[in-house]
């Protein structure tokens, strides 16, 4: 009798339990089902689910190549690991090496010599944004349908009100303007003196919103909120760039808890950085559950840039870092995770870049491309969900004509086709060609950071021939850029830089003006911000159309 008792209390035991995970996976509360809990949603508006798909893309910054668990880090990344596994593995998916690139190929679906900011990033002081002229992704999404929301770092210029990632598409906005700040103060200094206040909501400063809420957990709730007041039957289009794990290297203590065997201070720190980046993307994706939107999802993920290891970040095996060209600042990690995929749990080693995204996110969306627009990226939904070939058999990393000159580069290296003083980088099937000052270029292993700082006894580095300004990998056969073979292939090398050539013909005038002094956070409330008015130039200009015309007058009386 006791043993019948005792399996009694299991049967209702698990009964419970599987009560509970059920009610859990369907985001739904005791006594609540589907039908109720929709019942309960509906209200204007509400009607038959849209067959188009809710789209939420999650950016990361800075996190390495090998900063993933599926990828071999000592960081556990449980809920990277998962969504990954159950989804589309990207393993041979570039970006660019730096925030302002990757961010605004992503939205315009364009090069950055298509953009005019193929050199470094948009400096908080600079009068510069994404050119106006330039659709964005969230603008196409409003066209069909789409609820836009971003949360997290703009990174695309601010200076004039125009540039504000609500006038460019976004339906609301919360998060921070430059490319980093404190994650609890939200301060940022661009030099000494230069200070301000980095925290939006929409178009406004959310000092509300100032409670020292570290940034990764502040943005998650926001997440939340936002998708519990949508309604899961209309389209939403969710952007969401957390901070982490860009420096400052910060982080809260509890997440340091596994990693207090990691004697490098800046590689601890990172860990615990990525480690609540990981929790938060489960939340997200709890709450997506939750609310009724994962059923029909596309979540996509991606880093970008590469690492930096005097940051804690990690690129191993690759060479190179973030700020550079070699595969250690392009490479990123990168997975899609939904529901929609055919084939689930598989990897996906087609050619494919972040200028992809906007054709394929427009087509999947039931949006039309303008002819007019010309696109550098490719619509690779059937090559990530179906297995199919990739569209794409190369890509322009970049061509930056003022960026510092390599001393040896000349157009006699570049076979009269090419001056390879210039900075460049290009990738053909399984060729990459680099010319000019590709940047730091050293393998930096896990050894590296054993001991309490950065140490490059460790690092792998390789001593060019003087002069070298050249270099062709095969990357395919040589991820991990070691063996040079631009002496052995110098047809390809021409072919290459032909290529380059033509590139660089399409190529817009570069946008990087020098620093205005009316950026100055303490002449706009001690926050950064918009500063240039369109009213004063108009101002400015009647004014001296006005003192012209007196000018006129005066030279005309003493004429008479």
């Amino acid at each position: 009798m006791v043993a019948v008792g005792v399996l009694a209390g299991l049967s209702v035991l698990s009964l419970l339990t599987y009560g509970y995970l059920a009610w859990d996976s369907l985001g739904l509360g005791p006594g609540e089902t589907e039908a109720t809990r929709t019942g309960l949603r509906e209200g204007p508006g509400a009607g038959s689910p849209s067959s188009q798909p809710h789209i939420i893309f999650i950016l990361a910054d800075d996190q390495g190549f090998r900063d993933v668990g599926y990828h071999g880090s000592e960081i556990r990344t449980p809920t990277l690991d998962k969504l990954a596994a159950e989804g589309v593995k990207l393993e041979n998916y570039y970006v660019q090496p730096m925030c302002t690139p990757s961010r605004s190929q992503f939205i315009t679906g364009k090069y950055q010599i298509h953009t005019g900011l193929q050199h470094s990033i948009i400096r908080p002081t600079q009068p510069n944004c994404l050119p106006l002229d330039n659709v964005t992704l969230p603008q196409k999404l409003k066209e069909v349908g789409y609820s836009t929301h971003m949360v997290g770092k703009w990174h695309l210029g601010f200076y004039r009100r125009e540039c504000m990632p609500t006038q460019r598409g976004f339906d609301t906005f919360f998060g921070s303007l430059l490319g980093s700040g404190d994650y609890y103060t939200h301060f940022k200094c661009d030099s000494p003196g230069i200070c301000g206040y980095d925290l939006y909501e929409n178009n406004n400063a959310a000092w509300d919103h100032d409670n020292g809420i570290y940034s990764t957990q502040m943005y998650t709730q926001k997440v939340q909120q936002i998708l519990a007041s949508h309604n899961p039957r209309k389209p939403i289009f969710l952007y969401i760039a957390y901070q982490a794990v860009h420096s400052p290297l910060q982080a809260p203590g509890k997440y340091f808890e596994h990693y207090r065997s990691i004697n490098n201070i800046n590689r601890r720190r990172y860990a615990a950085m990525l480690a609540c980046l990981d929790e938060a993307i489960s939340n997200v994706t709890l709450a997506l559950k939750k609310y009724g939107y994962y059923e029909n999802s596309i979540i996509i993920y991606s880093s970008d840039n590469g690492g930096q290891p005097m940051a804690g970040g990690s690129n191993w095996p690759l060479r190179g870092s973030k700020g550079t060209y070699w595969e250690g600042g392009i490479r990123a990690v990168g997975f899609v995770h939904s529901p929609l995929l055919k084939n689930k749990g598989s990897v996906c080693k087609e050619l494919v870049h972040i200028t992809d995204w906007f054709p394929t996110l427009i087509t999947l969306a039931e949006g039309q491309i303008d002819e007019d627009i010309q696109l550098d990226g490719y619509d690779i939904w059937e090559t990530i969900s179906e297995g199919r070939r990739s569209p794409r058999v190369d890509i322009l990393h970049n061509i930056d004509p003022i960026y510092t000159k390599a001393k040896n580069g000349s157009w006699a290296a570049g076979y009269g086709i090419w001056n390879t003083a210039i900075q460049s980088a290009i990738r053909v099937n399984h060729w990459k060609l680099l010319t000019g000052n590709p940047g730091y270029s050293d393998w930096v292993p896990p050894q590296a950071f054993s001991n309490v700082g950065p140490n490059r006894w460790h690092n792998e580095r390789v001593s060019w021939s003087a002069g070298k300004t050249v270099w062709l990998f095969n990357i395919t056969a040589d991820p991990y850029e070691r063996v040079d073979l631009s002496a052995r292939y110098p047809d390809v090398v021409k072919q290459l830089l032909r290529r380059l050539s033509q590139f660089n013909k399409t190529a817009v005038p570069v946008r990087y003006p020098p620093k205005d002094p009316r950026s100055n956070p303490k002449l706009n409330g001690g926050v950064w911000g918009p500063w240039f008015k369109e009213d004063e130039k108009k101002k400015k200009s009647d004014k001296s159309k006005g003192m012209n015309k007196q000018k006129k007058n005066k030279n005309k009386k003493k004429a008479n």
